[in-house]
């Protein structure tokens, strides 16, 4: 959980390990990681909140003639990054929150809206939403000039025992440096695909498990150049391969006691449990244009792998959208299973919070569970089962999100009206573009 941090806690911290440079991050609506950075100079101005910065140069803010935005850090955020700039001097890093020049918390802001709806968790006698997130990468050589190229430095599989290639070496460099920044790293493989890789780290609430995301992408990328290597979270970045995920494990309590869990229960499931999943199957396919918000999302969502690609629950089947693992009490969650790498977290997980306390609200039960394997069967028996596909385009993934009174809210209007220009602009900006598929296929018409 949240530890608590002090200021003075923080000038110590910047002495003893000759800080230089402090780094205030925050996250835009695509879920890119931004920063100001400024020298240690300013301290002060960053520990009283009056770090300033132009907001309407970053996407999804505001427009140009309201532009002055606010960098509020949270202290508990506070780490000095395990490498140095080229002075030799270390940069410490603190996650923000954005607020408006009156002080009020910038509705624009994901990390913010994720607060607002957490609140509202509590007002519903909750005390936590713990979140598990299973992020997988790819990692490829870099060219001699520096860039991306799709070489993959290992051509192991799923659980291989690589102990020598590139891969292995960057994957065992990036969990020794999560655990020196404070990561509990719990397990660390190889994937499916070749030069595939997952790192998975403990659960924790909500919000800082959606900031540790963010950190933990940093940190992969930031190793993995070190070792002449190129990490990428894109959803499906090798046609015919396996693609990226991040597999969304949640749990509520409640008096300290995990309220998804009932040891009399049918599946060990509460009835707060089998209705919060109930709301996230009746809000999947909006929740999909959150959860896979680009367009290369979609060409990991497609049968023939394991990302879900209908809507559905099983207890030990892989195939539906959400699984309940086997686990003890304070371990009993729901896995939603479609989410990608390139998501929001602060966003994936107001609007799977938003629908799953809605499902507690109308106190209903979901289908029965999926105990064969759905990609198999005929559409016919999966109409009459009442199992419905999730989207199969971004464009169609934006027409459900439009659709959703409730998914909206959850993002509340300034930042629904922002995603929906990205994403729509995204959608238009492919469709504009011709790609060496369709010069294959379609030059000698």
């Amino acid at each position: 959980m949240t530890k608590t941090v002090t200021a003075d806690d923080i000038r110590k911290s910047v002495e003893e390990n000759d800080v230089r440079f402090l780094r205030l991050s925050f996250t835009d609506i695509n879920g890119t990681l931004k920063a100001v950075e400024v020298p240690k100079s300013q301290l002060d101005k960053v520990l009283s909140n009056e770090i300033r910065f132009d907001g309407s140069s970053i996407d999804g803010f505001v427009r140009i003639e309201e532009s002055d935005m606010v960098l509020y850090p949270d202290l508990s955020s506070w780490m000095v990054l395990p490498w140095t700039d080229k002075t030799g001097g270390k940069i410490g890093r603190l996650t923000c929150s954005v607020h408006k020049t009156n002080g009020e918390p910038f509705e624009g802001d994901p990390r913010n809206n994720l607060k607002r709806i957490l609140k509202q968790m509590e007002d519903m006698g909750f005390s936590d939403f713990d979140i598990g997130f299973e992020a997988e990468f790819h990692l490829f050589k870099l060219s001699e000039d520096g860039n991306w190229t799709t070489e993959v430095p290992d051509n192991a599989s799923y659980f291989d025992m690589t102990s020598s290639d590139e891969g292995a070496e960057c994957r065992r460099d990036i969990v020794e440096t999560l655990e020196s920044i404070g990561f509990e790293v719990e397990a660390a493989h190889h994937e499916v695909g070749a030069g595939q890789q997952e790192i998975d780290f403990r659960f924790d609430d909500a919000l800082t498990t959606a900031d540790r995301v963010q950190t933990f992408k940093m940190v992969v990328r930031q190793i993995a150049r070190q070792h002449g290597l190129y990490a990428t979270f894109m959803a499906k970045p090798i046609e015919g391969e396996a693609g990226n995920g991040m597999h969304n494990n949640m749990s509520l309590f409640k008096d300290g006691k995990n309220a998804f869990y009932d040891a009399n229960g049918e599946y060990h499931l509460s009835d707060t449990a089998l209705f919060f999943l109930n709301g996230l199957l009746e809000h999947a396919r909006a929740i999909t244009a959150i959860a896979n918000p680009t367009v290369n999302s979609y060409k990991r969502l497609i049968p023939g792998f394991e990302a879900p690609v209908y809507i559905s629950w099983a207890t030990k089947n892989r195939s539906p959208l959400v699984r309940i693992p086997d686990a003890e009490e304070i371990n009993t969650r729901l896995e939603m299973r479609s989410a990608d790498p390139t998501a929001n977290p602060y966003l994936l997980l107001a609007a799977c919070l938003a629908a799953g306390l809605q499902g507690i609200k109308e106190a209903k039960k979901p289908m029965a569970p999926i105990t064969s394997n759905v990609f198999e069967m005929s559409e016919k028996e999966r109409e009459e089962r009442g199992i419905k596909p999730l989207p199969s385009t971004l464009h169609n993934a934006l027409k459900a999100f439009k659709a959703d009174d409730l998914i909206k809210s959850a993002l509340g209007e300034h930042l629904t009206q922002s995603f929906i220009d990205s994403k729509e602009l995204e959608w238009s900006q492919y469709n504009q573009s011709v790609s060496d598929w369709e010069r294959n296929r379609y030059m000698g018409y």
